[in-house]
């Protein structure tokens, strides 16, 4: 630990690197009852920490290492921060980026003088690829997090943070994904500072560090989601998980919901619109707040970075409201009779706003209303349903079913009384060229599609829930089908908004 403390207090990052700002927010400072501040890394030149690594490991590299080049996989920031940097010290860069990588990513790297090879769907793909280039060519393969000299320049941000607030400091919370940031941070304020507690971010559905904390060991995920795509991995490093054991005090989770609450949150704070990974940090500490009731701490949230795809901040404002337990989705069955929808608004809703209202006429007796209602937290969430419950309506609580969030309120239109044997899946479609006609071509044989809906959500991967009609002699074949396709699935056919609503 004093040697990679060495190599951070050594590190050639200010070449480049510009000391970003640790700036105060008075408002959710006034709001949470603690002290709230925000390391900006989305300031630096590739809008990401990641130029702090990169440029450290290339700057230490031989001049023979130099002279035969770098090769890095990456499908976003690391890629960027290697290109980058290989443009300031004249270093030719290789980087491997995924054929799911968006194109304003790809066109980023490019620009700052990188050559592209698209390979794979995944990361774990093109990382597997720019290994055998490296050996192929002699390049020096630049690991985006494992490697001492990466992890030394991700450190330098703690050492700003030590020295730009000097007094009180109770934890600073870090996104995590491969470990590598928080591994530096937290090696450097816990050799100066170690009663600040160094708490790091996850995904919900992408929990690497936690689960392998939690085992004692490195775990490597079966799937990792998609949305926060920049801590999208499945399985940490060797020396980050290393530094972790002895560093880290906690590890936060936080789902899809209350992560765009706090890229909402930091764009109220800076007016600035960071990426999904960059709004880790300030989602896990809300929520840490919040679950502590801690009061009068000084807590320091990092903005890893800000390179947001714009078509992202659609999905990014209709979740908000919800990961900030404002709004509930609740389907609502009411009789098909005159006068009982007025009666459902003014006798229930009464002063609440009706955020979104779906409904189509489906049984002559009665009718299901998909209705997304204000709340003021979650224990209000739950007394309106039983309000709605104990006046006679069946309610089902839709507010934590993705199936519903992604899919059902932008198709509710009814059952089709033509539909046989209908089995739901919802999927993870790469965003590439071919990947409808991919799936068509596996799943082809004596099976009909009898419900298809997409939404472009500006990721790596698009949502796609596809209904089938399945003999039950045909399913095994299907989900074998599937199975060999590739494609994450998840089968939605007992969901009950489902039933419901289609």
């Amino acid at each position: 630990m004093d040697e990679l403390v060495k190599k951070i207090l050594t590190s050639r990052v200010y070449e480049v690197v510009r000391e970003t700002l640790l700036d105060e927010s008075e408002s959710l400072s006034q709001k949470l009852g603690n002290r709230v501040r925000l390391k900006r890394e989305d300031q630096q030149p590739i809008f990401s920490f990641k130029i702090r690594g990169a440029y450290n490991r290339l700057a230490h590299l031989t001049d023979t290492e130099k002279s035969k080049g770098v090769v890095a996989a990456s499908a976003g920031n690391h890629a960027q921060g290697v290109a980058y940097s290989g443009r300031m010290l004249g270093i030719d860069t290789l980087i491997v980026m995924p054929v799911t990588t968006p194109a304003i990513k790809v066109e980023a790297v490019r620009n700052y003088g990188g050559t592209i090879i698209l390979h794979g769907d995944s990361y774990s793909e093109a990382a597997e690829h720019a290994r055998v280039v490296a050996r192929e060519q002699g390049r020096v393969f630049i690991h985006p997090f494992d490697d001492e000299l990466v992890i030394a320049g991700q450190g330098t941000v703690g050492d700003e943070i030590i020295r730009q607030n000097p007094g009180a400091l109770d934890a600073i919370f870090v996104p995590v994904g491969g470990g590598g940031l928080i591994a530096g941070i937290g090696a450097y304020v816990k050799e100066l500072r170690p009663e600040v507690k160094i708490i790091g971010v996850e995904p919900v559905d992408s929990p690497t560090m936690l689960k392998s904390l939690e085992a004692g060991k490195i775990v490597e995920l079966e799937y990792v989601g998609a949305f926060a795509d920049g801590v999208a991995v499945k399985k940490a490093g060797e020396r980050t998980f290393a530094i972790c054991q002895g560093v880290v005090d906690e590890i936060v989770t936080v789902n899809t919901d209350e992560l765009c609450s706090g890229i909402k949150t930091v764009f109220q704070a800076t007016r600035s619109i960071v990426e999904p990974a960059g709004g880790l940090a300030m989602a896990g500490l809300q929520k840490y707040a919040r679950q502590s009731r801690w009061q009068g701490k000084t807590m320091v949230a990092v903005l890893s970075g800000a390179n947001m795809n714009f078509e992202r901040l659609r999905f990014v404002a209709e979740r908000t409201l919800i990961g900030e337990k404002q709004e509930a989705l609740y389907a609502v069955t009411i009789p098909e009779k005159p006068g009982s929808l007025k009666r459902f608004c003014h006798e229930q809703v009464g002063e609440r706003n009706i955020t979104e209202f779906n409904y189509r006429l489906s049984e002559r007796d009665r009718a299901q209303i998909f209705v997304g209602i204000t709340v003021s937290n979650d224990e209000d969430r739950i007394s309106f349903k039983k309000q709605l419950i104990d006046s006679g309506f069946d309610t089902l609580d839709l507010t934590d079913d993705e199936l519903a969030k992604n899919h059902i309120r932008y198709m509710v239109g009814g059952r089709s009384a033509n539909v046989q044997n209908e089995r739901l899946y919802r999927f993870w479609f790469p965003e590439r060229p071919g990947a409808l006609v991919r799936f068509l071509d596996a799943t082809r044989g004596r099976r009909n599609i009898s419900l298809f809906h997409y939404r472009a959500q500006g990721g790596d991967y698009g949502r796609v829930l596809v209904g089938f009609e399945v003999a039950d002699c045909d399913k095994k074949d299907l989900d074998l089908r599937l199975q060999e396709l590739g494609y994450r699935f998840v089968e939605e056919t007992d969901n009950p908004a489902y039933r419901l609503f289609l």
